[in-house]
């Protein structure tokens, strides 16, 4: 298992080359299908962690060991992430729909810590996450926005949920097998939950060789690379910290809307930044409480022991 720094700085890296994906997206032709470039990211990025999973001889060998039932669970919620989100943008907007998915995923984890772990947050964590979630929905908010639709709400916390559900459940059984093997196995389930997009979709402007690069690019880096130490840092952390510490990907994302694509300076998304960095310096040093399993394990192991 990665010590806590080096899993905190898997996270953090993986959240920055997420945040690059709207910037990237960008370079794409303006007729682009938004599903078929989620199949493609996928079918990329699991042939990638493949290759990676398959250098190594323990990672080959992890192949024959996997929990499938989490692994299905964790493929099956980050396809229909995928496909989900775009699908929200589409009918909420972009800002909404971005806010919604992206700031309800740690409030699906930490319900789900509190519910089933019995891991409540400290007074302070719980501080901290809601300033984080806060300043990622000013960072991706935009001002005077129509309003959004009831259903295109409701996709974008339907994507949020998947997220948090993979992240659970390949957060669960990421200390048992290599990360490599779990992220490649986990991605070749996406791969194929979104395959079928590719038959029932346009797909001519995949023809134009100008769009391979920014799609190598999203699904090589933004899905591979990304993902390969997301799955490493889960290992270290709980849950409810590596999903909240993800918020990094809206900051980086406006950092480049404002350095590549010359985006506004706005004060609005001054004080995101500002609640966003406040709220995860917060969720990082303060300390998680144990899950209530684990204290009664160490209780009965105390008593045991005195016996």
């Amino acid at each position: 298992m990665p010590s806590r720094s080096l899993s905190l700085l898997c996270v953090i890296l993986a959240a920055v080359l997420w945040g690059t994906t709207g910037t990237v997206q960008s370079l794409l032709p303006p007729e682009r299908e938004p599903l078929i470039v989620a199949a493609i990211r996928l079918a990329v990025g699991a042939t990638l962690l493949t290759l990676m999973a398959l250098r190594l001889p323990e990672s080959r060998r992890a192949f024959r060991r996997l929990p499938w039932r989490p692994v299905l669970v964790a493929g099956l919620a980050i396809g229909l992430y995928n496909l989900l989100f775009f699908v929200a943008v589409t009918q909420a907007g972009v800002g909404v729909g971005t806010a919604i998915a992206i700031g309800s995923a740690p409030v699906w984890v930490t319900l789900y810590e509190a519910a089933v772990l019995g891991r409540l947050p400290t007074g302070l964590r719980a501080a901290g996450q809601v300033l984080s979630v806060l300043g990622a929905a000013l960072l991706v908010a935009q001002a005077g926005a129509g309003s959004a639709s009831l259903t295109g709400a409701a996709l974008a916390a339907a994507a949020g949920a998947a997220y948090a559900t993979y992240s659970v459940a390949t957060g669960r059984v990421g200390a048992q097998v290599p990360s490599d093997t779990l992220a490649a196995a986990t991605f070749s389930v996406a791969m194929l939950l979104a395959a079928p997009a590719l038959f029932l979709l346009p797909v001519s402007w995949v023809a134009d060789l100008r769009a391979w690069p920014a799609l190598l690019f999203l699904g090589a880096v933004t899905t591979g690379v990304a993902y390969a130490l997301f799955t490493r840092g889960l290992a270290g952390l709980t849950t409810s910290t590596a999903v909240t510490l993800s918020l990094v990907e809206p900051l980086t994302a406006w950092i480049l809307a404002i350095v590549v694509l010359g985006e506004a300076v706005t004060a609005q998304r001054l004080l995101g930044a500002a609640l966003l960095f406040a709220g995860l310096a917060i969720v990082t040093l303060a300390p998680a409480r144990p899950a209530a399993a684990a204290i009664r394990g160490e209780n009965q192991r105390a008593g045991t022991s005195q016996g």
